[in-house]
């Protein structure tokens, strides 16, 4: 099965040196050779997936992870399994002309792709919210999609500014840049609960600028990374805990979580899976919806 993966690759690799190609350098600083018009593109990402679908640029997914599920079509194409355990065989089955991968995928992946000779480019997901729009452009660019990726920024953001408006708000810079902290209900966002500890965003993640345009004030802006005390939770007692709603049950019934005052009062915002937690479109949807809810 192994020399039959290779000779494809092989093969795929043959048709690739015809094509017209161009050179770009990945967010991990590595220069890439890529088709500058790729036909056959696997994500390694769910954020990358989502924005290929944004830009209108399904037609060229053959592949994708067991984690790309948004939008629903992106379910009739053939997955490559799990990000964390990359299957290089199933990738190379697909043959792929140019491979997008983000945050997860690690430098050992990069390398057996090299070797193989099949272009993979990396997209990670950044520390600022404003980088969403540096990421559309660079995979528009990758997939010979500038003019819409052009487009849907475009769209994003007068979408952001016109719905904020209706909260009294001139732009998206003076929700963001709002100096009066004290009226900011305290937020708590949950990635992680239970016993295998308590995990948030950290102040130096996209997370923290989408809860602070939302209007709220992160109780773990201070840290940098992903992991809060549960002592500093319970001192903060904040006014509204965000959760990804499939585990807002589970986390409102766990002591000592069902002591927070949030949780008594029914200020627990369940939140649909990755429009908070991946650098997506769907992040402005993230922004209008917490608004609301923490909007008195």
């Amino acid at each position: 099965m192994l020399a039959f993966v290779l000779l494809l690759a092989a093969c795929g690799q043959q048709s690739r040196q015809a094509q017209t190609t161009d050179t770009v350098v990945d967010d991990y600083g590595r220069k890439v050779v890529v088709p500058t018009q790729p036909q056959r593109v696997v994500s390694l990402s769910p954020a990358v997936t989502e924005i290929l679908f944004a830009l209108g640029a399904q037609d060229l997914l053959v592949g994708r992870t067991d984690f790309c599920v948004y939008p629903d079509a992106a379910l009739d194409l053939p997955s490559i399994g799990g990000i964390s355990n990359l299957n290089i065989e199933s990738i190379l089955s697909l043959n792929p002309d140019l491979v997008i991968s983000g945050s997860m995928v690690g430098k050992k992946v990069t390398d057996q792709m090299d070797q193989m000779g099949v272009p993979m480019v990396c997209v990670i997901e950044k520390p600022k919210f404003e980088a969403l729009f540096d990421n559309i452009t660079a995979i528009g660019k990758l997939v010979n999609k500038e003019h819409e990726a052009d487009s849907l920024n475009n769209c994003l953001n007068a979408l952001m500014h016109d719905c904020l408006s209706e909260f009294a708000q001139s732009d998206t810079q003076t929700i963001k840049q709002s100096s009066n902290q004290a009226i900011r209900p305290s937020v708590y966002y949950v990635v992680g609960f239970g016993a295998g500890g308590n995990f948030t965003a950290g102040g130096n993640t996209f997370i923290n600028d989408i809860i602070r345009m939302a209007g709220g004030r992160n109780i773990a802006e201070g840290i940098e990374g992903w992991s809060y005390s549960l002592e500093a939770l319970m001192k903060e007692n904040p006014d509204y805990i965000i959760v990804r709603r499939e585990d807002s049950a589970a986390f409102c019934d766990m002591k000592p979580y069902n002591r927070l005052s949030a949780v008594k009062s029914g200020h627990v915002i369940g939140i649909v899976s990755g429009t908070l937690d991946l650098q997506v479109p769907r992040n402005i949807d993230a922004i209008l919806y917490l608004r609301k809810r923490m909007t008195p």
